[in-house]
């Protein structure tokens, strides 16, 4: 019994002695090599995990598809304070990696560091080579990042994610992504308004018009007029979220919020209802147009250099777009009321939809304090003042709606809000039927079996270099609604700078509008409020 308790406690004695050498080893000896390697691994899982929520689109089935995702691909990162030999390294991994070996070392060189990123988007067969090679202080991982699977798609609205100086966590710099980016940080999924099968089809149309006219660039958007969704918002160029170190910051701007343009006579509408609803005109008031009116010694004549004489009715003034009748309708009501509407409409603030770093547009030119009657003359067809394509958009749903002025929105979960009435549903009424009869009487725009209601906007260029504007380059746009007697969605087509065909609107963006305006229709299975072809032609 004796010997046997010997034993025993000189097992147990050895064991704990090699129990305490190890713990010796571990905590003393060894302490800095594990310290080094979980602080290298916990800097890892910092830097390489992205917990963001997603962003998806919908359809008219409520059917959704993520356009924003986070997506694991390999990587091969270090810890500098765990190489042992950088030279050796580095000079391993260079031909390997296809880096240099001197960028190598600098990568390394920081006995401090516990991460350091060495290389990404890594091939199966580089990783394999690199773990052959079992060199100390080099770690394989999969790192998170944001991938864009329909890539240009919605890009200027989605945005991406990236580094900046403010913090060392990728956040949101443009878009969605920058306008969101707390609640996406926060693992918040984004459901948007904009439309699986609408967004494509106006990013192509629109990337065809402006290659197919040589423009500078051009926009679409799609609203839903009764609540303010934005069911499409496309613009080119654009460019690939995935990849956008390599593209100028140019094309990351969403023109639609954040650049300003004179609209031309797509603006004279907001005029007519602006007279209409203050009861000082009606659409079959008349006026002689002597083709020219001279104000504060400033001529102003018709784009068409045509007088139509007298008994020209304002509905004949939208229909012909005669820049004369404008001028009398805002003389009529005066400049107190015409530019109280303005702004009743939305004109010179924000839109306030949920997009980042939108901008105002301008009334300056009739705000100032020597503003002339002429300022309020040009202004009344759209020259002199500055709006985006969003505001132009958002007040043509006024007529779409009834009178009413929405805030636009993407988030599906931030609407609908109604921001204030603009003007009566009996003023909204007459105006879209003014634009009836215009679309009508001008055919390009017409769709079988539906009322179509629009006005076209061929507007000059401001030259901000020798004052005036420039003498050979325009801005088309057109912004129609369907159908006409109770309106579904409203179009925006801008083309900036035309060069092929750019004389007039009619020939550009209106044919576009009819395309898509028909997959529009077709798509929400729209039925007709005009079933006989025939009635198109008796108005």
């Amino acid at each position: 019994m004796g010997v046997r308790f010997l034993f025993l406690t000189l097992i147990f004695g050895i064991l704990f002695g090699l129990l305490g050498l190890n713990l010796f080893r571990l905590q003393i000896l060894k302490r800095d090599y594990y310290f080094n390697k979980v602080q290298a691994r916990n800097e890892a899982l910092t830097q390489l995990r992205m917990r963001r929520g997603q962003i998806s689109f919908t359809d008219r089935y409520e059917n959704r598809v993520n356009v924003a995702s986070n997506k694991d691909r390999p990587v091969i990162y270090a810890s500098p304070k765990e190489v042992a030999d950088i030279q050796k390294t580095a000079e391993a991994l260079s031909p390997i990696l296809n880096l240099p070996v001197q960028e190598l070392k600098d990568d390394m060189d920081d006995p401090r560091s516990s991460f350091h990123m060495v290389a990404e988007k890594v091939t199966p067969d580089q990783l394999d080579a690199i773990q052959n090679l079992n060199l100390k202080g080099i770690y394989q991982d999969q790192k998170q990042y944001r991938f864009y699977p329909f890539e240009n798609v919605g890009a200027q609205m989605l945005g991406f994610v990236g580094l900046n100086k403010d913090t060392a966590n990728p956040k949101g710099l443009y878009g969605v992504e920058k306008y969101y980016n707390d609640a996406l940080a926060d693992e918040r999924d984004i459901q948007l308004t904009i439309d699986r099968i609408l967004q494509p089809q106006a990013e192509e149309i629109i990337s065809k018009l402006v290659t197919d006219h040589k423009a500078e660039s051009g926009n679409i958007i799609i609203e839903e007029p009764r609540t303010g969704k934005i069911l499409a918002i496309a613009a080119y160029p654009n460019f690939n979220p995935n990849n956008y170190k390599d593209y100028p910051i140019k094309d990351f701007i969403n023109s639609a919020t954040q650049l300003v343009y004179e609209p031309g006579s797509v603006f004279k509408p907001l005029t007519m209802a602006a007279g209409i609803d203050a009861g000082l005109i009606t659409p079959s008031s008349t006026y002689t147009d002597y083709g020219r009116v001279t104000i504060n010694g400033k001529t102003i004549t018709n784009w068409d250099h045509k007088a139509y004489g007298s008994g020209t009715t304002m509905t004949k003034v939208i229909e012909r777009s005669i820049n004369t009748g404008a001028v009398f309708v805002m003389q009529k009501i005066g400049r107190k009321i015409f530019y109280d509407y303005l702004k009743l409409f939305g004109l010179g603030a924000k839109t306030g939809v949920d997009l980042p770093d939108e901008v105002n547009g301008s009334l300056k030119n009739l705000e100032r304090q020597n503003a002339q009657d002429v300022d309020y003359a040009t202004a009344a067809y759209g020259q002199g003042t500055s709006v985006t394509p969003l505001q132009m958009i958002n007040a043509f749903s006024v007529f779409a709606n009834g009178g009413l002025l929405m805030r636009p929105y993407v988030n599906a979960a931030s609407g609908p809000f109604v921001v204030r009435r603009v003007v009566s549903e009996d003023t909204a009424k007459k105006v879209v039927e003014m634009m009836r009869s215009a679309v009508t009487k001008g055919g390009v725009a017409v769709i079988p079996q539906f009322n179509i209601a629009g006005k076209t906007g061929t507007a000059l260029i401001p030259d901000f270099v020798r004052g005036g504007y420039l003498p050979d380059d325009f801005i088309h746009t057109f912004i129609g609604m369907a159908p006409a007697s109770n309106p579904k969605f409203v179009i925006l087509i801008k083309l900036e700078k035309p060069q092929a065909g750019k004389e007039l609107a009619a020939l550009t963006v209106v044919p576009a509008f009819r395309e898509l305006a028909t997959s529009v229709l077709n798509y929400l299975n729209v039925a007709p409020d005009n079933p006989s072809p025939s009635e198109n032609n008796n108005h």
